[in-house]
This record gives C-alpha cells, structure tokens and sequence, in this order.
C-alpha cells in the first residue's frame, strides 16, 4: 500500500513556521502581518470557511480584519472597500471569498486587489509571474502552492526529469499547478476531459495531480507504480451504506485503487485540503516581510 501524505500534519508544521517567523518579522522592526477577509451573503459553507481562515490568522499572531457584507452590497460598495483596505499599510493580504452574488462581477473584484496584497495569487500580475518562473515575488494560489509542498515532502525539491501529468485545466488550480511543476523541471502534460486515452497518458506520470472534480474519475489502472497522486478534489457523494440519505466525501481519485499502486497518496479528506488556509498564513506573511524590505521566507 502507498505511503500516505498526512496534510493535516504538514499544514499544521507550516502554521507553526508561520507563527515563529512572524515574531521574528516584529524583532527585526516589521508590522506585524494584517489579513483582511472580505464575504458578501450568507453562504453557510463560505461562513465556515471564512471564520476558519481569521482563526488561523489570530492564531499565527496576525491582526485579523473581517468585512462580513448583506448579500444586497453593490459592486461600487465593494470596490470602495478594496480600494480601502488596498491603501490600508496595516493589511498585507486581502481575501475576497468566492463565490459572489451574482450581481457583482468577480473579476472585476479580484483585479482591484493590489497584487503584493493579493495572497490568492489570483490577480493577472501574479498569474504572469507565475507563468514567467517570477516566483520570488508572486503569489501562488493556495491550493497549488500547498499540493506542491507536499510533492515535495515525498519527492525532496529536487523533481528534475521526473513526468507530471495534471488533470484539469482550471485557473485556480490546474494551470497554476502546472507552472509549478514545469518551474521545479518537471517534465509537464495537462490533461482535461477532452484529452485522447487519458487512462493512457496518466499511466505515465512520476507525478499525478487530480484536479478535475469528478469524483473517483482517476482509476487504480491510471496510476503508475511508485507515483506521488495528489488528489486535490472533494466531492460529496450518496451513501447508502451509511442509512438514507446520508452521504460521504471522495476525491477525484478512486483511493483504494490508486492506493494498490501508487509510492504516496494524499486521502481525502485530510490531504491537500488542510493545507490550503496554511499557505494562504504563508503567502500573507510572504506580503509582510516583502513589505519591510525582506527577502519572503521558504516552507
């Protein structure tokens, strides 16, 4: 059986790096790092996660704002707010938590947000720099960012030569992903729905990454003996095994297969979810030091 890669542990391992680095920030005369959570309605989902992320920020010593807005804000409101918070030298990170009503163009929101405060990594300035190997001042998404840490626990940084395949071709994971493998020398092939003999191609791959949110799609067969499968999906599924009605949460990988031949495998959950509210501390600390005139620690 593969080697399982405990997120929880590593993510909880990045909070505590967090935490020590932060007080070392206000030893050498820096501000003390400033995380600004921005929600508009009421999703109950968004809610939890939201309260979540400004735990973890309090708990990493940060100050901690939350803008929580009725679901009738305007766009122009909201502009105002980021416009605010932008200006504000006391926030490093601003977060605006997706999805919006649908009155408010989201993209329009997010590429308002200062790129050295947009630690989602999702403003066009951090795509480019991504895409252009600039990342010692980009910010990667956090859920790529956290799927490469723990590549890296398994394989060491070193992943020269090694074959990459990821399934899934979003801007939020799958493409900033890619980048990250291709700028680590992977050797890199994204793969998608309309991909010819998918099972095929992912066969090939030292490092396998589903990101595709289809749940159990990636198959014990698809997986190359002695790979690193990082399952970034999470999908709810019936569960009639459980009683009516009851349901249970799977990834994009079908786990007690890939398990048989897969070297590393992350679960779900448990596995790459954990690390995402970890590195979006990281990247908000990375704006502080980057701030004070400081090179951005490494995780």
């Amino acid at each position: 059986m593969a080697e399982l890669i405990d997120g929880k542990s590593v993510a909880e391992d990045v909070v505590r790096r967090v935490k020590a680095l932060t007080a070392e920030l206000a030893e050498k005369g820096g501000r003390q790092p400033g995380l600004a959570v921005v929600i508009v309605g009421e999703d109950p989902a968004s809610q939890v996660y939201v309260a979540s992320k400004s735990r973890t920020a309090k708990e990493c010593g940060f100050h901690s704002v939350q803008h929580t807005l009725p679901a009738e804000t305007s766009e122009p409101d909201l502009l105002k707010i980021i416009g605010q918070l932008n200006a504000d030298p006391a926030i490093n990170g601003i977060l605006v938590q997706l999805p919006l009503p649908r009155h408010i163009d989201s993209g329009k929101i997010i590429q308002t947000i200062a790129p050295e405060k947009d630690v989602d990594g999702f403003h066009f300035i951090n795509v480019g720099k991504l895409g252009t190997g600039e990342l010692d001042t980009a910010f990667v998404p956090c859920t790529p960012a956290g799927s490469m840490l723990l590549i890296e626990r398994v394989r060491g940084k070193d992943l020269s030569g090694l074959n990459a395949v990821v399934v899934g071709r979003s801007n939020i994971v799958g493409k900033p992903m890619a980048n990250l493998l291709l700028a680590a020398n992977c050797t890199v092939t994204i793969a998608h729905s309309r991909t010819r003999d998918l099972p095929a191609l992912a066969s090939t791959a030292d490092i396998l990454v589903a990101a595709v949110g289809r749940p159990e799609m990636v198959r014990g067969d698809w997986v190359k003996p002695g790979a690193t499968v990082i399952d970034v999906g999470i999908n709810r599924i019936a569960a009639p095994e459980k009683g009516e009605g009851k349901t249970r949460l799977v990834g994009d990988v079908a786990f007690a297969e890939a398990a048989k031949a897969a070297g590393a495998i992350t679960p779900v959950p448990g596995g790459v979810g954990p690390m995402t509210i970890a590195m979006l501390m990281a990247n908000t600390l990375a704006s502080a030091y980057l701030a004070a005139g400081l090179k951005r620690p490494s995780f």
